[in-house]
């Protein structure tokens, strides 16, 4: 009978191969059939005209990271308030502290002025 560990090293052996195999097999058994056209760069179905390359505001990157960090806070949050009736009050002090954190973090942002949208 094998023990978890042994469960664990053949995990751990088997499972770079499963996402490895689909590679392997599409380089050796998929078509190769080559062409200008499919070596072109495809952007919605039209040819692109004039230059591509066009600069964006970092402005609307950091407005997404800002975003991003306060959705993964009420992913990280909701557990807590699911089980709040079951927290000791030292895991009440470190959500406050987390919450703290966060809320510092977007008064930093704000007063930056990474969250005025035009």
């Amino acid at each position: 009978m094998l023990t978890d560990w042994q469960f664990i090293g053949i995990f751990l052996v088997l499972s770079p191969i499963f996402p490895a195999m689909p590679v392997i097999l599409n380089h050796f058994l998929g078509p190769r059939k080559p062409n200008p056209l499919k070596q072109s760069t495809y952007e919605c179905g039209i040819e692109t005209v004039g230059d591509t390359w066009i600069q964006f505001k970092v402005q609307y990157y950091i407005f997404a990271l800002i975003f991003v960090v306060f959705d993964v806070e009420a992913v990280f949050l909701f557990p807590i308030a699911a089980a709040y009736d079951q927290l000791t009050l030292f895991a009440v002090f470190e959500v406050v502290l987390f919450v703290v954190i966060l809320a510092v973090g977007l008064a930093y942002a704000w007063r930056k002025g990474a969250l005025e949208w035009f």
